[in-house]
């Protein structure tokens, strides 16, 4: 049964799933399938000063709105491009005295465009707004709650003269939010920095081993005069050879956790439960939960100790990062990897979240060949887990290859940012800035080796001099966050 059409897509009934979307062509991966700017956006209340409103980028200066003082914009040009979906809310945040929450803002959003064009098809999207799943209906007791206190602190802020929704209606608005609203990153995909409607990406179904990923495009800002200049958008990209009449999936969660976890968690925040072909046969399972193989096989009573020690030190680590004891961090996980390495296999979960941990911070610290190291060994076990065009598994082979690069194992080094490149190209296209950023360093790499390979004593020699007169480019800070996921949930 079709609903709606784009050129390359359609929206079908799927088999216990509800609606889908399937293919109407041939994909190979790396192809872009659709690109979709967001029926509505906005940056999370954290960052409201230090986003771009439109455009979402992270910027270091930001013009702001002279009249209701809260938002802000890169330039006059994201600024212009902003207006119409930000007039009736500077007037209201005006009136009303403060900017309300994220959900209060972005259903406002919603409302205002609803108000203005409709709510049945908007141009370009397969289905409405109102046809989007709320599951107000599953909601337990705290999320019925928090929902009637968003719908009351909408009700304050949305100004008389707008049009007016019955209570019914708001509500399915921030059901939809709750359970469709994806996460918007910043330039660098690094960190999560909002949140906005899709409807066409609300359509694709979850499978822990999908045939397709999601990238958030900021847009082109060189392209100052062209129409791309703020045309953030969503690219809904191929991971393998997708045939015509196949559905088209994504994974709302990390694969990197066993099937019964993953699929608690999909219950828990999407009401569904999992029946891809990894959850029913649970597939690599074994690998997630791997013990040391050999002559003294560790007792179950051992292993359970050892996954238990792992746990609470995860609790440790998380409380010491949080207060910036990255020092304390390092301790924590020498301690467990040393417990670990007797007892767990070099795929298991835990072995490996202790290993990614340790790598990120020690390079924060520049301590970079023990990072090397761990970071290595992350790498060796992830390539066995996740799918080989994984985004998350490209990044941390990018993470690990700088990393290498800054320990002065050029080899290594060059080797992993290679592999993060091609699978890159595929997850975020050839001119996704952290792409581009990768080539840069896949270029200096390759250079730097060629030296290394005539003449290994010349290369230490003009690394040490370089090293002396410039600052070596510092990590970033390691976030407390894992990589934003792809639907973001209302803790």
């Amino acid at each position: 049964m079709t609903k709606g059409r784009m050129e390359s897509v359609e929206v079908f009934t799927s088999e216990g799933k509800g609606r889908g979307l399937k293919a109407q062509k041939e994909f190979l991966p790396g192809d872009v399938i659709f690109a979709e700017p967001a029926y509505a956006a906005v940056v999370f209340d954290s960052l409201t000063h230090v986003i771009c409103h439109t455009c979402f980028k992270r910027q270091e200066r930001l013009h702001r709105c002279g009249q209701c003082k809260f938002a802000y914009y890169c330039d006059r040009t994201c600024q212009r491009a902003a207006w119409l979906n930000h007039k009736n809310e500077c007037s209201a945040i005006k009136k009303h005295g403060k900017a309300p929450t994220e959900n209060i803002r972005l259903a406002a959003r919603i409302m205002w465009k609803i108000e203005r064009e409709g709510s049945g098809l908007a141009e370009g999207c397969l289905v409405s707004i109102d046809d989007l799943q709320n599951h107000v209906d599953n909601f337990g007791e705290e999320e019925k709650k928090e929902l009637r206190a968003d719908v009351e602190s909408f009700l304050e802020f949305w100004p008389p003269q707008s049009q007016q929704f019955g209570m019914q209606y708001i509500s399915h608005i921030f059901g939809v939010i709750s359970c469709n609203g994806f996460t918007l990153s910043d330039q660098r995909g690094l960190q999560a920095v909002g949140v906005g409607i899709f409807p066409n990406l609300c359509q694709a179904n979850h499978d822990c081993w999908p045939n397709c990923t999601v990238i958030f495009n900021n847009g082109n800002h060189e392209a100052v005069r062209s129409m791309f200049h703020t045309q953030m958008r969503i690219e809904l990209r191929a991971l393998s050879k997708i045939s015509p009449g196949d559905e088209l999936t994504v994974s709302y969660v990390d694969f990197l956790n066993v099937s019964e976890e993953r699929r608690k968690q999909l219950k828990k925040q999407y009401y569904f439960n999992c029946a891809c072909e990894h959850c029913k046969k649970q597939i690599k399972d074994d690998l997630m939960l791997a013990v040391k193989e050999g002559e003294s096989k560790p007792s179950a009573e051992m292993v359970k100790e050892v996954i238990q020690f792992s746990k609470d030190t995860l609790e440790k680590i998380n409380k010491a990062r949080m207060e910036g004891l990255y020092h304390e961090v390092v301790k924590l996980c020498r301690e467990c990897l040393k417990k670990q390495e007797p007892v767990l296999g070099d795929t298991n979960i835990y072995f490996l979240r202790i290993l990614s941990i340790a790598s990120e911070v020690l390079s924060y610290l520049q301590m970079f060949e023990e990072a090397a190291d761990y970071a290595k060994r992350m790498v060796d076990g992830y390539l066995k887990i996740y799918h080989p065009n994984n985004a998350q598994l490209g990044m941390a082979v990018m993470r690990a290859g700088v990393t290498h690069w800054h320990a002065g194992l050029i080899e290594a080094g060059h080797g992993l940012i290679c592999k993060a490149y091609a699978i890159l190209l595929i997850t975020h296209g050839p001119s996704h800035p952290i792409t581009k950023d990768l080539e840069v360093m896949r270029v200096q790499t390759e250079m730097e080796l060629r030296m290394f390979q005539q003449n290994e004593f010349m290369y230490y020699k003009m690394r040490e001099a370089a090293l002396k007169n410039q600052k070596i480019q510092v990590m970033p800070e390691p976030s407390n966050e894992t990589s934003p996921s792809l639907f973001h949930k209302k803790e």
